[in-house]
């Protein structure tokens, strides 16, 4: 029997240092030498579960509001993201985010996994947010991003517009608070090897390495 190994990647779709570590992650991946044994899942986590499906106020507004800062320090603070971001090949344009509810995509991420093409949807979502200022808790929105990430527009339209998957998005919140995640990303490889925050290649590396010894070991 081959061995395979699962690692959970519970993230949000407008969380700057998930898409970070996504690309961090898939340079990991690169560096294992059993990466077609891995099965990486994305799991649902809402950073911002009351905001509204969209919103005129802007990420940089919401900072400065949360943290009680100045624009000019919102900024400064979004600058940093986006200068850690740059490093992985990621251009982001956190001028353009605005406030959003991702509890839609996240639907439509367990969808596209029914259909094989997770990866491709999150992907698409987190790219489209961060780098075109997109508003994924649009509908239309949503189902266009499903069609280019290679699913089935109606269908897609049919999930945005239904409950469909919501039940798998509770579920890994759910568990996210019974492992007692609090923040994202956090990688879970074989359901014992954790690992918070965007945590770089070599360290994820060796998470999926000790996640293997031990599976091979069983």
């Amino acid at each position: 029997m081959k061995t395979e190994i699962t690692l959970d990647a519970w993230s949000d779709i407008v969380c700057p240092w998930c898409y970070i570590g996504k690309r961090r992650l898939e340079a990991a991946l690169d560096l294992f030498e059993h990466r077609d044994r891995v099965n990486v899942v994305w799991r649902s986590f809402e950073l911002d579960p009351n905001a509204p499906r969209t919103a005129d106020q802007t990420v940089r507004e919401m900072l400065a509001a949360k943290y009680g800062v100045s624009l000019a320090q919102a900024d400064a603070m979004q600058e940093r993201v986006a200068a850690m971001a740059e490093q992985e090949g990621l251009h982001y344009r956190l001028d353009r985010t605005k406030r959003t509810n991702t509890f839609d995509a996240h639907r439509l991420v367990h969808f596209a996994k029914a259909q094989g093409k997770q990866d491709a949807m999150q992907e698409r979502l987190m790219r489209a947010y961060f780098m075109e200022g997109a508003a994924p808790g649009d509908p239309e929105t949503l189902v266009s991003l499903a069609a280019e990430a290679g699913l089935e527009a109606e269908a897609a339209r049919a999930v945005v517009s239904s409950d469909a998957h919501a039940r798998e998005v509770r579920a890994d919140e759910e568990r996210a608070a019974r492992l007692g995640i609090r923040g994202v990303p956090f990688f879970l490889a074989a359901e014992k090897y954790g690992a918070s925050g965007a945590q770089p290649a070599a360290v994820l590396r060796d998470l999926l390495q000790r996640a293997w010894d031990e599976s091979t070991l069983s």
